[in-house]
């Protein structure tokens, strides 16, 4: 650990930042093993371009430098870094200025990185009509088709990220209740429904399986398990890529207007519950979102009425205005 006031050496104050997201925040190892690819790339960019300059001379032209160098910079590939992956190495940055400000060092302000403009976000969702038309394409008179019935209708009535879903066992979903725990993003725990369709494709799926593996979503495409090893089951999870090769497939199946992932689904989830009434609260505890900003990124598509009440009142659409 630094002594407090100390400014360390870059690379140790990676060390210690990263150590603090693992224990203290419980961040996955994911996002550790990204934070220590881009502050690392930054650490040796920065012994490259200014081999003297230590922690406390890190400026805010510095900085501005280092985004131009992004934006200009290219992957292994050959190819020049998207406006979005630009962003993830100034949020890394960003986020570990902020740590060092909170232990009392002296260093820039991380608002003097300005994060890259990207285009603007638009959100992909689909309305119950596209959910439907994706589920009569899926043939359930097979045990693969059972499985993607049940998996789709889970996604639309839990609002599930993808690792999550894939994450469920047969132990830990009631299906008298119709509800469970899962443990999303940050370690936080939430509670999340099914509907009583979802919950019934669940049980007929699991029926025609009849088998003991702790999953609820396995492979079925013949790969060869030996029965009586314990880790049987584990090795036919599925996984997130294959649950995003599943819902695009019966998406291009019916011919729908947006690519669908997982995270449509989930984006559908949330759209349906706010055009239907529901508070922004309950959608934000429902979706496992820390912060109610990232759910309001919803509501410009899920209130109907918003038009009518500004066709009905705002003076602008009085007739005439313009004459």
């Amino acid at each position: 650990m630094i002594a407090k006031g100390q400014v360390p050496l870059l690379e140790d104050a990676i060390l210690e930042y990263l150590e603090y997201l693992a224990v203290e925040r419980q961040v996955s190892p994911f996002t550790i093993r990204n934070y220590r690819f881009y502050l690392g790339k930054f650490a040796s960019w920065l012994k490259a371009y200014y081999p003297q300059a230590s922690l406390s001379d890190i400026t805010a032209k510095m900085l501005k430098t280092y985004r131009a160098y992004l934006a200009q910079h290219k992957d292994d590939k050959g190819q020049y870094l998207s406006p979005v992956t630009q962003s993830y190495y100034a949020i890394a940055i960003r986020s570990l200025l902020r740590y060092l400000i909170r232990q009392d060092y002296e260093v820039v302000s991380p608002d003097k990185l300005e994060l890259p403009k990207g285009k603007e976000h638009s959100i992909k969702f689909l309305d119950y009509t596209h959910v439907e038309a994706m589920i009569e394409k899926v043939d359930t008179t097979n045990i693969r088709g059972l499985r993607d019935r049940a998996l789709m209708e889970v996604l639309f009535s839990t609002g599930l990220r993808v690792s999550e879903l894939v994450s469920l066992n047969k132990s830990t979903v009631n299906l008298e209740t119709r509800e469970f725990g899962v443990v999303g993003k940050g370690r936080k725990i939430r509670v999340v429904f099914l509907s009583p369709r979802a919950a019934g494709w669940i049980e007929k799926y699991l029926r025609e399986r009849n088998d003991h593996y702790h999953p609820i979503f396995i492979s079925h495409h013949g790969k060869k398990v030996d029965i009586a090893d314990p880790k049987a089951g584990e090795k036919l999870r599925l996984t997130t890529r294959s649950v995003q090769r599943i819902i695009g497939h019966y998406g291009r199946l019916a011919h729908l207007p947006v690519s669908i992932t997982p995270h449509v689904m989930r984006h559908s989830f949330a759209t349906d519950l706010l055009s239907h009434g529901a508070g922004l609260r309950e959608v934000q505890e429902m979706l496992g979102h820390k912060n109610i900003a990232t759910t309001q990124i919803y509501t410009h598509v899920t209130n109907p009425q918003l038009r009518t009440i500004h066709e009905k009142y705002h003076s602008g659409n009085e007739e005439d205005q313009a004459s």
